[in-house]
């Protein structure tokens, strides 16, 4: 009797039975970025703990395009159930809805947040030949040097192209954008000295700076990067600067909160486990995890601070 009272109950009640049997076959997580990068490596890390603890695969699944928002589309135009799932970052969750006047979806209101993975801060970077050791010089540099210095980015309205745009509207200087087609690109333009300039993460940049390549100048983080503690952060200098990407696990908008806790919980727990970090912060990566309501409020302010932005500066990304 108890056995069928419990199972009515289920029935009666869909967040109960999708709580109980959740999940009952593979799970697929959207990957908006090329096969092979540092998305797909974070996926496997951590998802392999929480396939082993709930029984059943999270596989990896890689629809890329328009700066990863074809696959985000794609997964806010999903069921609600759970099993389609997305890897999101500050472009697809943050700069996207800025830079892209047409997009075709809402990062607040088409998608429920589950959990921040991990996190990793801009560094802005210089090449070698460039008189400066500090942001201060840098911006001196630049000041005294009025639209003849430049700086590259991942692409038009890329992460990296508004973090330096607000770099340089806090610092109050004219340094000429250069996109790339990408990083590999970017790297190789710095490397070469073709720009003086760039923002870029520690997994890119850390070999070339310990090869005296590049010259780090600061983090754009309100606090230290735990792998480069010695790096003062741009907010120290006197330029509160934030920028960065961010690894972060989303679903369709309306799942049951369930299913979203279930999913929070694992990935929380795979997070504490010391392998998962070790190659977490081999990655390049400082480890987030927390509440769906923590990442739903970096999602709203990231989207805020970056469309006052392109409004104030006038951007334009065609």
């Amino acid at each position: 009797m108890n056995r069928f009272f419990a199972l009515v109950v289920a029935c009666l009640i869909p967040g109960a039975a999708a709580a109980q049997s959740y999940p009952d076959r593979v799970v697929r997580i959207i990957n908006t970025f090329p096969a092979g990068g540092s998305g797909d490596a974070v996926l496997r890390v951590v998802f392999e703990k929480v396939s082993a603890a709930l029984g059943h695969p999270f596989v990896a699944e890689t629809r890329t395009g328009a700066g990863g928002s074809i696959g985000t589309e794609f997964v806010a135009k999903s069921a609600p159930d759970g099993y389609t799932l997305l890897l999101g970052t500050a472009s697809t969750f943050g700069t996207n809805s800025a830079t892209m006047p047409k997009l075709s979806y809402d990062a607040i209101r088409d998608f429920t947040p589950v959990v921040m993975i991990a996190t990793t801060p801009y560094l802005l970077l210089v090449h070698p030949s460039v008189p400066a050791s500090t942001a201060k010089e840098w911006v001196a540099y630049a000041k005294a040097n009025p639209g003849i210095l430049n700086y590259g980015s991942f692409g038009n309205g890329s992460s990296n192209q508004l973090a330096y745009e607000l770099f340089k509207q806090v610092a109050g200087i004219e340094v000429v954008h250069v996109p790339y087609k990408g990083g590999a690109p970017l790297i190789t333009a710095l490397l070469a000295g073709e720009v003086q300039s760039s923002l870029d993460v520690y997994a890119t940049a850390n070999a070339h700076l310990r090869a005296g390549k590049f010259r780090l100048l600061g983090v754009a983080s309100a606090k230290r990067f735990s792998l480069l503690p010695e790096a003062p952060t741009l907010a120290e200098q006197g330029y509160p600067v934030e920028g960065g990407t961010f690894f972060a696990i989303l679903g369709p908008a309306k799942m049951p909160r369930e299913v979203v806790d279930t999913l929070n919980r694992e990935v929380n727990r795979a997070l504490q486990l010391p392998d998962v970090r070790e190659r977490l912060t081999a990655l390049g990566t400082e480890i987030a995890g927390g509440t769906p309501e923590a990442l739903a409020g970096t999602i709203a302010k990231e989207v805020q601070k970056w469309s006052k932005l392109v409004k104030e500066r006038d951007l334009r990304f065609e």
